[in-house]
């Protein structure tokens, strides 16, 4: 069974609904990886990015490099979620039983798929995963209930819920899920479906065909 990747919001981060989440994700019947945000390790990146003058290359890495951080934090929150940086770890953590929780930057910095730009977040990162993993399944989890206001990905772009990168960095069967705090009030445990709502990649015509 193909892994089902989960981007857990850097913007959870300090908030109960993270705890709540990973206690929730450690319960799937199904296989997973966890994607970091960046969360306030990524903040201090664009704060300092003002003062310290330093370019958007740099502040991608280092964004990236805050992932890392983020997701050494998620890690040491359960037994099951074990940190990964490469295709060959994330493999042998599933063949485990466990959850990985990928570290990115040894794969994705310098990557020469992966502008260097703010419009990359961890949003389009765990679409690229997606790709490298083979696997078509991303449910991305909020600290927002905005998104249900909107039904293709385009739309969240619009509204800033999601990167700009992220239509780009989709595959094109790639089944793209939103999760936010209200999601967690109605899930069963252990969690044997994905949460959320999906969403729509492309608008259907009136003849049924994909408008690109």
């Amino acid at each position: 069974m193909k892994p089902l990747v989960v981007k857990l919001g850097g913007s959870t981060a300090g908030h109960e609904e993270m705890q709540r989440w990973i206690a929730v994700l450690t319960t799937a019947t199904f296989p997973l990886v966890v994607v970091p945000g960046g969360g306030p390790f990524a903040d201090r990146v664009r704060v300092s990015q003002k003062s310290l003058a330093y370019s958007d290359k740099a502040a991608h890495a280092m964004a990236i490099l805050a992932m890392d951080q983020f997701g050494i934090v998620i890690a040491e929150c359960n037994m099951r979620l074990q940190p990964a940086r490469s295709l060959k770890e994330i493999r042998e953590v599933l063949v485990a039983g466990d959850i990985p929780v990928w570290l990115p930057s040894s794969m994705t910095i310098g990557a020469p798929d992966i502008p260097c730009s703010w419009d990359v977040t961890s949003d389009s990162l765990s679409a690229w995963l997606c790709r490298q993993l083979d696997t078509n399944t991303l449910l991305l989890i909020k600290q927002t209930e905005e998104y249900v206001a909107y039904s293709r990905v385009s739309d969240l772009t619009g509204a800033g819920i999601v990167d700009g990168m992220l239509p780009a960095m989709l595959g094109r069967y790639t089944r793209l899920h939103i999760a936010g705090p209200q999601a967690l009030r109605t899930l069963d445990l252990p969690l044997a479906t994905i949460p959320g709502r999906m969403i729509m990649q492309h608008k259907m015509t009136a003849e049924g065909m994909v408008a690109q």
